[in-house]
């Protein structure tokens, strides 16, 4: 909370395909104020690039924009600390 003021983020929803056929999905929330899609395109990227396994491209055909939502403080102190965070939803992980 900055000034005592929650953050607002921006929610995208993204759907980033895997070798074995499954799609990952995930959400980028990142602050409000950021409006460059392409920005938010290479936070997803640097986040697939963490994975020991083959993902797809992520472009806007993967990731949209969503809704905007007030930060809990945990993802708030993420996205200062990175500049984004990412909630893991359905198979991001090498065992789903």
């Amino acid at each position: 909370m900055i000034n005592n003021v929650p953050m607002k983020v921006s929610v995208w929803d993204t759907y980033v395909p895997r070798k074995n056929g499954r799609n990952m999905h995930f959400d980028i929330l990142v602050p409000s104020e950021l409006q460059d899609p392409g920005t938010v395109f290479d936070f997803g990227r640097e986040y697939l690039a963490t994975k020991s396994f083959w993902t797809g491209n992520l472009t806007a055909k993967e990731c949209r924009f969503c809704h905007m939502e007030t930060a809990p403080l945990e993802v708030e102190a993420s996205i200062l600390e990175k500049g984004y965070h990412i909630i893991e939803m359905e198979n991001c992980n090498s065992f789903d």
